[in-house]
Order: C-alpha cells, then sequence, then structure tokens
C-alpha cells in the first residue's frame, strides 16, 4: 500500500496541516493500520513537492497526538493511536476541570464553556451526537436542557434516573 496523500496549495489550511489531518483521519480509520511505517521525511516532501520542513512539521504534530511513533533508524510508523488520543483527551479535560474550579466557575458554566469550544472546533450545536444531548456521569440533565441543573438535582428531570416513564 502506498500513501496517497494530496496538499492544495490553494486552501486556507496550511500544507502541514492538510498532511497532518489527512494522515491522522487514515490512521483512525484503520486505512492505515497499526505499524504501517510512513514514508521517509525527505523522501514524502519529495513526493509531495514540499520542504521537508513542511512534512517535519506534519510528523512532529502527529507524533504529538500519539497518531505516529518514531522508532529512531528503522523509520516512523501509525502508532496505537485510539489509546493515546483517549489517554490525552481525558487529561486535558481533568486539568481544564480542575483550572475552571480554580477559577471559581461552577459545574453548568465550565460544561458550557466546553460545549461552546466544541462547537467552535467542531462547528455545529454539542447535541450534534448520534446519542443527542448526554447526561452527566450523575444521571443529570445535559447543560441547557428543561429545567437544568448541575447533577439533576431538585428542578430539573433526571435523564435516565428509575422513575422515568418507559
Amino acid at each position: 500500500m502506498t500513501l496517497q496523500i494530496t496538499v492544495d496549495p490553494d486552501a486556507a489550511t496550511a500544507p502541514f496541516e492538510q498532511i497532518r489531518a489527512r494522515i491522522a483521519e487514515l490512521a483512525r480509520s484503520g486505512v492505515l493500520p497499526v505499524g504501517y511505517k510512513l514514508p521517509t521525511v525527505r523522501g514524502f516532501a519529495e513526493e509531495l513537492g514540499l520542504a521537508a520542513n513542511t512534512v517535519a512539521k506534519a510528523y512532529r504534530a502527529l507524533e504529538a497526538d500519539g497518531v505516529i511513533e518514531t522508532r529512531g533508524r528503522h523509520g516512523t510508523f501509525i502508532a496505537a493511536a485510539g489509546d493515546a488520543a483517549r489517554r490525552q483527551a481525558a487529561e486535558a479535560a481533568q486539568s481544564y476541570a480542575q483550572r475552571a474550579r480554580r477559577l471559581g466557575l461552577d459545574r453548568v458554566a465550565a460544561l458550557a464553556t466546553v460545549e461552546d469550544a466544541l462547537r467552535a472546533a467542531y462547528g455545529g450545536s454539542a447535541d450534534d451526537t448520534a446519542g443527542g444531548p448526554a447526561a452527566d456521569s450523575a444521571g443529570g440533565p445535559a447543560v441547557g436542557s428543561a429545567g437544568g441543573s448541575a447533577g439533576g438535582s431538585a428542578g430539573g428531570p433526571a435523564v435516565g434516573s428509575a422513575g422515568d416513564p418507559a
């Protein structure tokens, strides 16, 4: 299998980001399996008609995200990205939660801030997932639902509680 990526020089997205996003997408989808050896920086840059530093920057970003791993002289390979990406996202979420609490934000304000950031990053509504609005870990309603309060306490309907009608 040969890695086929095209870079649009007229796109608003920087070439290194186009490379990073495409390799990450191919790795996540399984098209590039774990252990797949990527081309060398220099060789891939020549193939794409780009500077070696552009490809190197994309590879560094992918490595920082846990999508690829460099094994010294042996080359660069697709890593088991799912676990690394989830672990890094969980660490980022934990760090955010601790900082939001130190800043004095309550749970609802902190969650609303995250939802705003997700809308900005992914586009659309935070409820645009297949499962619809998610309940918090305590079984309470998602932020912004009718009568919503943190943790599903008095006044707000509890999502998924034993007393919900079938």
